[in-house]
């Protein structure tokens, strides 16, 4: 087994591992947990098998709005079709930050690439909070941050193209809205880092509509520095998996003509802080 990070400061690419091979699992463990996100090349890999790698990290969260796989609730469907021009995710965003246990990772498994992009971008939130100046993580420290799902899976979403075409839905459920601090320590690591994000991050508690907008804007822009990103390039049978609470992702609409399918699995998490 091989393990080459893909920059110097977050992602890494795992070449000849098998994660049906339980002799495998500690060495992608630390991967994952040194680098946030990892590469696994070439699995062959079913739905049994996706579930059980991401049963090894915990349990699974079965995600509310995504269209099912069939016969396996528990996967959740990421898909494009050759003659559909939006694709789920293009925003930056983590994962189910608007829930009250923010999950701990995605495990995304390629069934179907295009010829040509399709990549999926990643940002250390680490490093993004690890570089701004001291006065501005003085600042940021101790501030919360509220995260909805209304908005983008709810009645707003309804006109959206991925809710006519069947590729999200129960917007009902869409009823989340959750405090995060804005600055948290991994669980695991216990790195400190930014939680907030474009998507899901409605507004910072305590300021004026006007200071969390300027506030938020700032360290987004600050955020989406080359600096900080990896960026992971498809190739099908592939099997990439995140830490929600160390990382930004954006899939890359890129490829307008092709069909992408993607398996994902999340699993749980445990409450920040």
């Amino acid at each position: 087994m091989d393990i080459l990070p893909l920059t110097g400061g977050l992602g890494a690419e795992i070449l000849g591992a098998d994660i049906c091979r339980s002799a495998d699992f500690e060495a992608i463990q630390d991967a994952f947990a040194k680098y946030s996100v990892i590469v696994l090349r070439g699995q062959d890999a079913g739905p049994k098998d996706h579930l059980a790698l991401a049963r090894r990290f915990g349990a699974v969260n079965v995600n509310r709005f995504f269209k099912p796989v069939e016969g396996h609730p528990e996967i959740a469907t990421v898909l494009k079709e050759k003659d559909q021009t939006d694709a789920v995710g293009e925003g930056w965003h983590t994962d189910h930050s608007y829930d009250q246990e923010p999950a701990l990772g995605s495990i995304l498994h390629a069934i179907e690439v295009p010829p040509f992009g399709g990549d999926t971008l990643f940002v250390s939130m680490g490093a993004a909070y690890e570089t701004l100046s001291a006065p501005m993580r003085q600042f940021l420290d101790g501030l919360t941050a509220v995260h909805s799902s209304r908005h983008v899976f709810g009645a707003a979403a309804m006109d959206s193209e991925a809710v006519k075409s069947g590729r999200l839905g129960n917007a009902d459920a869409a009823t989340q809205d959750v405090r995060h601090p804005v600055v948290i320590t991994h669980p695991l690591s216990g790195r400190r880092g930014l939680f907030v994000n474009p998507v899901f991050t409605t507004h910072i508690e305590g300021l004026s509509d006007t200071e969390s907008d300027a506030v938020l804007e700032m360290l987004y822009t600050h955020c989406q520095q080359p600096e900080f990103q990896c960026r992971v390039r498809w190739q099908a049978g592939d099997i990439t998996m995140w830490d929600n609470r160390a990382t930004w992702h954006k899939a890359i609409n890129d490829y307008h003509g092709f069909r992408r399918l993607m398996h994902r699995v999340t699993v749980e998490g445990v409450p920040l802080s």
